[in-house]
């Protein structure tokens, strides 16, 4: 070993290291997107043809068909409505409860901050289950079939707590106590000190509550099915696809029908679903993507 050491050149790793690293890099990188670029494909292809498979990062034939069916349906620009609202005003609301009692319980000189602690993390062992919950929410807090049962219940996060908790507690505990002697107090302490410096994990956890939210549709179909301007986008893109896989079984024994399905099935529509349903938080990522990173890697070291 030590010959072949002494038998390398000197910029021999130099060359070796960043040429394997592309490599490797390049091949994770097309295993990432030609799943996506696959989807975007099937969603712009014609559904009859899709059907026959072999479709690969360009679309066969090409069709705007799935995009039309969905599209041309007024209530999916409700739907929207109500998932951007949802998502936004939950994300703000979940940041600032959140952020307020994890910045509270990182104090020392709190006494209970242990005991509140443990008792919430319990929380996360110990579930009641769906029967307890949906009676909870529908019966005692009386959200069924209104737009707060997608905001109140998700106000708050216990694991989010404990990863801006931790972030907190990483911080110089010399700024609380400058801040002390220049006579701020803990609300002033946490909006002016705290909050600014709290701006990575804060986006990691916006972006994590977010997708969260956005994707959310169980609860829909749980409170508010019968409320069609209540339901958000994702129940309505899976009630969609659920529509055209019962035209297509019934196409199978009629003509018409089958004629009418010939640009759209079930494939492509779920394509285009997937397509739609993704591209909002694809638009969001970019500018969340820095912070992002930073809070990963903070709270990786700090945690």
């Amino acid at each position: 070993m030590k010959a072949i050491a002494k038998n390398r050149k000197p910029g021999q790793r130099d060359v070796i290291f960043p040429l394997v690293n592309g490599i490797v890099l390049c091949i994770l990188m097309f295993v990432t997107l030609y799943p996506v670029l696959n989807t975007v494909a099937i969603s712009f292809n014609d559904g009859t043809d899709a059907l026959r498979g072999g479709i690969e990062l360009w679309p066969r034939v090409f069709s705007t068909k799935a995009y039309e069916s969905l599209l041309k349906d007024p209530m999916i620009y409700q739907a929207f409505f109500i998932s951007v609202s949802r998502t936004v005003i939950t994300t703000l609301l979940n940041l600032f409860f959140t952020s307020m009692l994890a910045f509270a319980l990182s104090r020392k000189e709190y006494v209970l901050r242990g005991f509140i602690t443990t008792a919430m993390v319990l929380t996360m062992y110990v579930n009641a289950g769906l029967i307890p919950n949906y009676l909870l929410i529908s019966k005692t807090l009386k959200l069924s079939k209104t737009f707060w049962v997608y905001i109140i219940p998700t106000m708050f996060s216990c694991f989010n707590m404990i990863v801006i908790r931790t972030y907190i507690i990483g911080l110089p505990e010399a700024l609380v106590e400058s801040a002390r002697i220049d006579g701020a107090g803990d609300i002033r302490i946490f909006w002016q000190i705290i909050f600014p410096l709290c701006m990575p994990v804060l986006a990691t956890v916006a972006l994590f509550v977010a997708v969260g939210s956005w994707n959310q549709w169980f609860d829909t179909q749980l409170y508010n099915g019968g409320k069609k301007y209540l339901h958000s986008l994702q129940y309505l893109l899976k009630m969609k696809l659920a529509t055209t896989t019962q035209s297509m079984n019934a196409a199978n024994t009629s003509a018409e029908a089958l004629k009418s399905t010939t640009q759209t099935t079930p494939i492509t529509i779920r394509c285009a679903i997937t397509v739609v349903s993704a591209l909002p938080i694809l638009l969001v990522y970019p500018f969340l993507q820095r912070y992002f990173v930073t809070g990963m890697v903070l709270g990786g070291v700090k945690g």
